[in-house]
């Protein structure tokens, strides 16, 4: 039997692929808590600089939970929400920049595991929405929280209350997601995106991160006060050195991560 969610490591790129597509990769239990399991292992991994998640197939990035196995167990109070909560990036700690390719459609926990992303690309024939609120039941694992934050508050409540689905297009003009490319330029454009951030300094990369989601909350006299204690560890890293020494020596390069 086949893994509900890959993951593989090539260089300094992460994968994480979610593998049900015979089910338009929702997710059963199993498989949130894998999801959960593989960001932290790529976060811990001193070596992945970015995180890339998609899934198998041309039809489906995901649907979210699987609503035979997994909507039943949630409604019955079942399922451990720490457990989902890690596959959402809910109070979990990955500064990693990660990346979405949407190859299909992304409803449900398909657009909730979305927002928890940093950059999103998708193909054409993507699909978004939380149709949650058509079988009376709600888009909890981080919408409510995160698309208000996300986009234009009018049209987060369209997409949480209505439960319709959005085009590619849509979703771009709104800003749920970056990029709509032809599905042959998907992967192509993802690791565009991924090679130029391999590039970049990786301390600097996770700390802008780590800085942005822990200060977007605070007033902005506090987050002013705060934001320079952020950038410490890159500023006084040997990276920041080598930055400031390829610049000089007009040459590229080489991060060490240190």
């Amino acid at each position: 039997m086949s893994q509900p969610v890959l993951y593989r490591k090539e260089g300094y790129k992460a994968y994480i692929t979610l593998n049900r597509p015979e089910a338009m990769n929702s997710m059963t239990p199993e498989g949130f808590e894998m999801i959960g399991q593989y960001f932290l292992k790529a976060q811990e991994d001193q070596d992945v600089r970015v995180i890339i998640l998609t899934g198998t197939g041309d039809k489906a990035f995901c649907s979210g939970a699987d609503l035979k196995e997994t909507i039943p167990l949630i409604m019955e109070g079942k399922i451990d929400p720490e457990k989902t909560d890690a596959a959402m990036l809910k109070n979990t700690p990955v500064w990693k920049p990660i990346i979405s390719a949407v190859n299909g459609f992304c409803l449900a926990g398909g657009t909730e595991i979305l927002q928890a992303t940093d950059i999103r690309i998708a193909c054409e024939e993507a699909r978004f929405g939380l149709p949650e609120p058509k079988w009376s039941i709600m888009a909890a694992a981080g919408s409510l929280v995160r698309l208000v934050r996300q986009i234009p508050y009018c049209r987060a409540m369209e997409i949480l209350l209505t439960g319709e689905q959005l085009s590619a297009q849509e979703a771009k003009e709104i800003g749920l997601i970056n990029k709509v490319v032809p599905r042959d330029q998907l992967m192509d454009e993802v690791e565009r995106y991924a090679d130029i951030i391999c590039k970049n300094g990786p301390i600097a990369v996770q700390s802008t991160k780590k800085a942005v989601l822990r200060l977007m909350n605070l007033p902005m006299d506090l987050g002013f006060r705060e934001e320079w204690s952020y950038s410490q560890a890159a500023f006084k890293s040997n990276d920041s050195k080598e930055g400031i020494r390829a610049f000089i020596e007009k040459r590229a390069p080489e991060f060490k991560g240190n």
